[in-house]
């Protein structure tokens, strides 16, 4: 049905497309789809290439800091449209979306599917130079989304309502998918390993308004209290974040003893398989992939109740969750499971089978091939 015509995915970073987007991609390729994927470059890029989808280079920088470069990323895009003439773009995170969303107009590309994995820390900020910054990026919304034959995907309520206020996006354009799809038969559900300790897992790039110092904070608080718990970041520095901790801040929190800084790590699965619990306190985001893979492996969750991460639990039933920045009830919650294995075990059985329901990567992936087949017709 969908044979000979061009899908082309737009994602800021090749790594990423590699681990939030592969499955819905091979999906589209298997209904007949010609899949290109335009990134920045990068080692992941043989990797894009090595699945037969055509990769295509174009210039981002991961700051937005240099109008010039930015315009440079828009014209780039705009040429490789033209060049390509994809029959649809999926436009994935917060550049590719302004930029492409823009890109795909000027060069008349037939449909357009925007996904918004999260707002970004710019509607976090309510600094004046932010207040000024999210009025510009209102008004690159409201031309991006613009696109006549377009769906715009939401993984949470607040972010569809937020870009509707702004006058973004139209209902008819809405489709509500809960994060990026998990694949049921990697993350498996298994036993709990024996306790104590009791072993709770952070799973995220160690950003502070990912919680990371609220993760560290509540480790000391536990170990004031004589807990026997073992607190595991998983994760890496960010070095072109401004929001990153430091590898010296790793390497004094690994020295306090508090928590384990294990880094980046390709082996989740195996690491909530050897958890109890699992914590996000992250400030906002799109729907963490981090609790959906927890879920799936039937982990109880701590997290905050913020957009996105308060839309990947079900509160009271799959998990807990804790006011924003607040070590302390981080840590309290943290103890509450920690002290009764039994309401953390059904916590688990429930959050797989929410994952079972909502979060399966065939049914997402389906989900996808439908709108670009709607929107290519």
């Amino acid at each position: 049905m969908s044979a000979g015509r061009r899908l082309m995915f737009v994602v800021n970073n090749p790594a990423f497309f590699m681990s939030h987007r592969v499955p819905v991609a091979l999906a589209a390729q298997r209904a007949g789809y010609d899949v290109h994927v335009a990134t920045m470059d990068g080692p992941a890029v043989a990797d894009i290439q090595a699945l037969g989808m055509t990769h295509h280079a174009i210039p981002m920088t991961r700051s937005g800091k240099h109008p010039l470069q930015e315009l440079g990323t828009l014209l780039a895009l705009v040429r490789l449209f033209r060049r390509v003439r994809p029959d649809v773009v999926h436009l994935v995170t917060i550049k590719p979306v302004l930029y492409g969303g823009i890109a795909a107009r000027l060069a008349r590309v037939r449909g357009m599917v925007a996904a918004i994995s999260g707002l970004g820390f710019v509607f976090l900020s309510n600094s004046l130079k932010m207040r000024l910054v999210r009025s510009v990026v209102a008004r690159l919304y409201r031309i991006a989304l613009g696109h006549p034959n377009s769906r715009v995907i939401f993984q949470n309520a607040n972010d569809r309502d937020l870009l509707k206020s702004l006058g973004a996006v139209r209902d008819a354009q809405v489709v509500m998918i809960r994060g990026a799809g998990v694949d049921l038969d990697a993350y498996r559900a298994l036993p709990e390993p024996p306790a104590p300790p009791v072993v709770v897992t952070m799973v995220a790039r160690l950003l502070r308004d990912k919680g990371v110092q609220e993760f560290v904070q509540a480790a000391g608080l536990l170990r004031q209290r004589g807990l026997p718990v073992t607190m595991q970041l998983v994760g890496g520095v960010d070095a072109g974040n401004p929001a990153s901790a430091t590898q010296s801040e790793v390497d004094a929190w690994q020295r306090d003893g508090a928590v384990q800084a294990l880094g980046e790590r390709s082996d989740v699965a195996a690491l909530y398989a050897a958890s109890h619990i699992a914590v996000l306190p992250s400030y906002r985001e799109g729907l963490p992939k981090s609790l959906i893979e927890a879920a799936a492996c039937a982990r109880a969750v701590v997290t905050t109740d913020v957009p996105g991460c308060r839309d990947a639990i079900e509160a009271g039933e799959t998990g807990l969750l804790v006011p924003v920045r607040d070590a302390q009830a981080l840590a309290d919650a943290i103890a509450r499971l920690a002290e009764d294995p039994a309401l953390r075990q059904a916590m688990g059985v429930a959050g797989r089978a929410l994952a079972e329901r909502e979060f399966n990567i065939e049914r997402v992936a389906s989900i996808h091939v439908a709108l670009y087949d709607a929107l290519s017709a």
